[in-house]
């Protein structure tokens, strides 16, 4: 007998018999190895069933996609004919869902003969009140992508301003208040670097 062999068989000899209990849980977990690879197996197994029948002739492959096919969205645009600073004839038949050209179309001219964009809103029979509104617009900053907060912002301060104005103020929504300055300009720098190699520096303030 070898020397490995020989310390094993004392090994074996010195070592304690296993308890009822313990053998009960190495038979469970034998068990449980066991199912595991049965059910691997048979999952496998139906994997090949499957892709042996796909390519089959006839078999699922050659049977067109499931679905619905999505319709094309049809363009609807506003063809009435109405002079720049007319009204919009609203006479007419809705589309069926949102369609911005012909939602959009001949209001802004209107919109500005009306003096809608005039910090003081005449309007016939509103009394004069005292006072003023104005708010600055903050543009979004260079260093990302529009998001929701902007649109949010936006929206508050709008709503603002219209009612300020409803009320007969004077009322302005100043656009393009710089409130990123260092931001912007590191992003500019950055960018005149890359495609024309010049330094603020260089540039000058003029």
């Amino acid at each position: 007998m070898s020397e490995p062999e020989a310390s094993a068989a004392a090994a074996s000899a010195t070592a304690k018999p296993k308890t009822e209990t313990q053998l009960r849980k190495e038979a469970e977990k034998e068990a449980k190895r066991q199912a595991k690879l049965d059910k691997f197996n048979k999952k496998k197994e139906k994997l090949g069933q499957a892709a042996a029948a796909k390519s089959a002739p006839g078999g699922d492959a050659e049977k067109k996609p499931k679905g619905k096919k999505l319709k094309e969205k049809e363009v609807v645009e506003y063809t009435t004919d109405t002079k720049p600073g007319e009204k919009k004839d609203c006479s007419n038949a809705m589309p069926s869902s949102y369609t911005p050209r012909y939602v959009e179309a001949a209001w802004y001219a209107w919109w500005e003969k009306q003096g809608f964009f005039k910090p003081e809103y005449k309007h016939p029979g509103m009394a004069k009140r005292e006072g003023s509104f104005m708010i600055p617009i903050p543009p979004p900053n260079v260093t990302g992508s529009l998001h929701l907060g902007h649109a949010l912002t936006n929206s508050i301060e709008d709503a603002l301003t219209r009612w300020h104005r409803m009320r007969g103020e004077e009322t302005l929504w100043n656009p393009g208040c710089d409130h990123a300055g260092i931001a912007t300009q590191v992003v500019v720098e950055k960018k005149l670097w890359r495609e024309q190699k010049k330094s603020r520096h260089e540039i000058g303030r003029e």
